[in-house]
């Protein structure tokens, strides 16, 4: 057996705010260069991106595709959205299931055609029932963060999912929630974890910002489900993902101007911004200790480590001061790392820092505060991207320091 690096979430350039370039080739070429084995072919159940999958793939015999040329392997999935606006990723063991799919629940769906990710009237326990019988199968996305999750509708997955919930064997943990975060929640303790990027670009320092790191005797759809049910020796060994400080929901804060609040201070507030008048949305980080019956996490044994990470353009921009990830300066030393090591996850994860050092002192440094924990964040929230900093800053919350739109 031997690991695999894969993202299984991500759009097509039919999804709401995707990428044109968000093709299989584009996604294929540069998963090469992230160093990902396998990627989620996404939104298959629409007509024009199943049109697409059939033209560009080949059916590798065994659940999963690629496309001639290429050492990049494809999953068939999709995320749809349920009636109650719960977002459900869900895997698939062929194309031919993709369009079984789609054909039951066609007539639930008002827009199957119109986005790569649907909205069906159907709730989860149904929806479990249409992807079983495709042999299918299906989880909660970004399942913490306060728009279309999961937690955000309902307190535990059994009223989601209500006598169907037991099979439901992964959980999307999202840009905006970790392991540590996510094992307070006792529910949770026999669930696989998936740190999927989500992405809808595919430049590298999109696809597979967040990823898993698979044991598996060969890339085929039947191992992948025996390492989400762990059987067999097949095993998730490695989430990597973003800092949840990162995440664009991790603290409470206002959708509009984003200053940052406490829960308690939100409540006060009726969750209305008293600068603007905006909405203050509940961060994941408050959500999770809503939920929580343990201070600390309890990781079961099955629990893989899970590595807080920088995509390698961002971790350049760091060292060397340049915001705009397409510049020169960033992508010629992107090139020079990559070249050197392979692929970005290699550079991030596995190669050692003092090989790094070698290429450039700076960014290594920075690699190695990441892989051990120590690199700074300013935090999230409301929709804005948390971002790393090397100055020091902190969080900083209304009533304590951020009273003004003027701190902004």
């Amino acid at each position: 057996m031997r690991e695999f690096n894969c993202d299984f979430h991500l759009h097509s350039k039919y999804s709401g705010g995707s990428s044109d370039d968000m093709l299989l080739p584009a996604i294929a070429r540069n998963a090469e260069l992230k160093g990902l084995d396998l990627v989620a072919t996404s939104d298959a159940l629409h007509a024009g991106w199943l049109s697409h999958m059939k033209e560009k793939l080949v059916d590798n015999g065994n659940g999963v595709y690629s496309i001639p040329g290429s050492k990049t392997k494809f999953i068939v999935t999709t995320e749809v959205e349920d009636a109650a606006r719960v977002h459900h990723l869900i895997l698939l063991p062929s194309i031919q299931a993709a369009e079984s799919l789609r054909e039951s629940l066609r007539e639930h769906s008002v827009d199957i055609d119109k986005d790569g990710r649907p909205h069906v009237r159907l709730n989860g326990e149904q929806l479990v029932e249409c992807v079983e019988e495709v042999s299918g199968l299906l989880g909660p996305s970004h399942a913490f963060t306060p728009w279309t999750a999961v937690y955000k509708e309902y307190n535990s997955l059994g009223e989601c999912y209500g006598r169907h919930a037991g099979k439901v064997k992964f959980l999307e943990l999202g840009l905006s929630a970790d392991t540590d975060m996510a094992d307070r929640i006792p529910e949770l303790r026999g669930v696989v974890f998936l740190s999927n990027s989500d992405c809808h670009s595919p430049l590298p320092h999109r696809l597979g910002r967040e990823f898993n790191r698979l044991l598996l005797k060969e890339l085929a759809f039947n191992e992948i489900k025996k390492a989400i049910e762990r059987k067999d020796g097949r095993k998730f060994t490695l989430n990597v993902g973003l800092n949840p400080k990162e995440g664009k929901y991790h603290l409470s804060a206002c959708t509009r101007c984003f200053i940052r609040f406490k829960v308690e201070d939100a409540l006060n507030l009726k969750w209305r911004c008293p600068e603007c008048r905006g909405l203050i949305k509940k961060g994941v980080s408050d959500r999770i200790n809503e939920l929580a019956s343990f201070k600390e996490p309890k990781h079961p044994e099955h629990r893989p480590r899970y590595i807080r990470c920088l995509p390698l353009a961002e971790v350049i921009s760091l060292s060397i001061g340049v915001k705009t990830l397409t510049s020169s300066r960033i992508q010629d030393l992107w090139k020079k790392f990559v070249d050197s090591f392979g692929t970005e996850i290699n550079v991030l994860i596995d190669a050692h820092v003092s090989e790094l050092k070698k290429v450039d002192s700076s960014v290594a440094s920075i690699i190695e505060k990441f892989r051990s924990d120590r690199l700074q964040y300013v935090s999230g929230g409301g929709g804005q991207y948390g971002r790393p900093t090397l100055s020091g800053e902190k969080d900083v919350f209304y009533g304590l320091g951020q009273k003004t739109l003027g701190d902004f």
